[in-house]
């Protein structure tokens, strides 16, 4: 650039103050440092002051290369100012010049530009100043991400495992990764934590960090929480963000087995379904859990065993074993098992007892159980003794039957069991009802019926008071026999029903008396058994026929004992001849009665009271 006209006078100034010895005074202050975040606009500023103004200032910019050198980025002469060309900066800086304060604009500024910069200040005396200012170019890196380790980890490995890695991409300066378990910050300990970190500067000049985290895990890491913490810095501050926290799969042997009764709930009894689980507080994949029955010595490989139908026999001790597959270590756990039962009930005696009528009848029943019983009598559905003991001081033909014991247990909802005793009495037989029955029939044909009691069962015969023997149904009973005799009656006879076993005999009488009936054939055709005074008689009653009859003639009698009242009273007339009856004009109390003869035309009309009137008035 050529000099203007004054630039010979400001020569000849500049060799007369040189001359003369009198230089000017400058100065330059400058900030250490400017931050800013990349992508925004840097202002470097530098303040400067001198004595000759700002007519003959020179400003220059420089920044410093790596080997130490300086590269000018911009010039400003007192006539004259531009960038430089072919710097990194060329097109991005412009000059901003206000009194004493010379401000370089940086635009778009990226993390290469970490650089420090010079402003030197120079004046028309050979006098000159510069000051420093470092530009830190800031970027926030993107939000960490982190990886669990995919397969679990043994608490048995003797070199701490891999938990996880944790990364974070494009950052500057560089970001610092800290690893946390539960909240608690995780630093390098030897044989215990161990960090490993690598670091990746992009060709952006951003760095990328990644932070593997190994550790020898405990039991209690499999509900632990792990994360990393990423710091990193802005102008003026430092923040921090949080990955996601992770949770790893940890193995680790048990230290206890656990086997009990799943089901059923509380007491077990024969017949019950009895279903096993067992349980350990480890947490090992290669391990093998065995169940087994110690004293049959059955056993499955599985961690539940049922067993349907049990018995006794299958109670005891139920033994639990795991063992690592990958070293074979083993721990067990066990159980004792109780199935309750409860026998069949033994009566003694057995089956059937057999006394005398008037002894003492001793019975007892018992059935083995586990379990406190209860038992109970019973004859005919009805309670009849509490306890093991039946007892009766003086057995009757009443007491004969079959009795039934029961055991139950109250604690056990279903069990039960139960027996029979058939109780026969010996004596001679007792023949129902009274002695001697007395029986009244129009019938031909009568039913008897005749039941003994007594043990062995009676034999009951029939005969008649002629000496007849009659042919009769014998039919045991639950405490004799019974008989039913059938046959034809002319007359009134006498028929005896003999009972009879090895200890006796007893009769009783039937007097039955035939009533001949002198009814009509209709009656005779249709007769009626009339009821007898025992109630042994099987027979037909045809009472309803009698009873009509019976008033049949009661109407007849009233009726004629009216007409004959009329007779005597003469209300009835008796001529002879045709006679037609008729109603004439009368009162009320007039009742006109017209009788006509077969030989004449003539009529007579007669009032109620015999008076006679003329056929014209009827």
């Amino acid at each position: 650039m050529a000099l203007p006209d004054t630039a010979p006078l400001l020569v000849g100034l500049l060799l007369i103050f040189h001359a003369l010895g009198a230089w000017a005074i400058v100065e330059v202050n400058m900030e250490d440092k400017v931050e800013v975040m990349a992508g925004d606009t840097a202002q470097i500023t530098c303040m400067f002051t001198t004595d000759e103004g700002l007519g003959g200032t020179t400003i220059q910019w420089f920044y410093v290369l790596p080997n130490k050198k300086r590269q000018r980025i911009y010039n400003k002469e007192p006539m004259h100012e531009a960038a430089e060309q072919n710097t990194p900066f060329t097109d991005r800086i412009s000059l901003n010049v206000t009194g004493t304060a010379a401000v370089l604009v940086i635009r778009d500024v990226g993390v290469k530009d970490n650089l420090e910069f010079i402003c030197v200040i120079k004046t028309i005396t050979p006098e000159e100043a510069e000051g420093r200012t470092k530009l830190q170019v800031f970027k926030s890196p993107t939000f960490p991400t982190i990886e669990a380790v995919e397969r679990g980890v043994s608490v048995n490995e003797e070199d701490p495992s891999k938990i996880g890695s944790c990364s974070v991409k494009n950052g500057y300066p560089k970001p610092n990764i800290t690893w946390y378990r539960n909240n608690m910050p995780l630093r390098i300990t030897p044989d215990e934590v161990d960090l490993k970190s690598s670091i990746t500067i992009e060709s952006s000049g951003l760095y990328s960090v990644q932070s593997e985290l190994r550790m020898k895990v405990k039991k209690e890491d499999k509900d632990a929480k792990f994360y990393c913490e990423v710091l990193y810095f802005v102008p003026g501050a430092t923040k921090m963000t949080e990955s996601q926290h992770i949770n790893i799969t940890v193995y680790y042997p048990p230290t206890e087995v656990n086997i009990w009764v799943e089901s059923p709930k509380g007491k077990i009894k024969e017949g019950d379904t009895l279903e096993l689980r067992c349980e350990n507080n480890g947490n090992y994949p290669s391990s093998i859990t065995t169940i087994k029955h110690q004293n049959s010595g059955s056993s499955v490989e599985n961690n539940k065993m049922v067993r349907t139908n049990v018995t006794r026999l299958d109670g005891g001790v139920y033994e639990c074993t795991f063992t690592e597959t990958d070293n074979f270590e083993e721990i067990s756990g066990s159980t004792k098992v109780l199935v309750n039962y409860l026998e069949s009930a033994v009566i003694t005696p057995k089956d059937s007892i057999t006394v005398m009528e008037e002894e003492e009848l001793k019975a007892s029943c018992n059935a083995l159980s586990s379990l406190q019983t209860d038992i109970t009598w019973f004859k005919n559905e009805k309670l009849v003794s509490k306890g093991n003991s039946l007892s009766v001081k003086s057995a009757t033909f009443e007491t004969a039957g079959m009795y039934k014991c029961v055991v139950t247990v109250p604690e056990m909802e279903g069990m039960k069991t139960s027996g029979t005793l058939q109780v026969n009495v010996k004596g001679s037989p007792q023949i129902l009802g009274p002695g001697v029955q007395e029986v009244e029939t129009y019938e031909t044909t009568v039913n008897l019926n005749c039941s003994a009691r007594g043990f062995p069962a009676p034999t009951i015969m029939w005969t008649t008071s002629d000496g007849k023997n009659l042919n009769a149904l014998q039919t045991e009973t639950e405490d004799g026999a019974q008989s039913v005799v059938t046959f034809k009656i002319t007359s009134s006879v006498k028929v005896f029903c003999n009972a009879s076993n090895d200890f006796g005999s007893k009769v009783v009488e039937f007097n039955i008396k035939a009533i001949t009936q002198n009814t009509s054939t209709n009656y005779v055709n249709d007769p009626v058994q009339t009821p007898t005074k025992s109630p042994n008689i099987k027979k037909e009653s045809k009472g309803f026929v009698i009873a009509i009859i019976i008033i049949a003639i009661l109407l007849l009698a009233i009726l004629g004992s009216v007409l004959y009242f009329l007779y005597k009273k003469g209300r009835i007339c008796g001529r002879s001849g045709k006679q037609d009856f008729s109603k004439r004009k009368s009162s009320k109390d007039n009742i006109v009665v017209e009788m006509k003869s077969d030989n004449t035309e003539e009529a007579i009309l007669l009032g109620v009271n015999g008076e006679k009137q003329q056929p014209n008035d009827q």
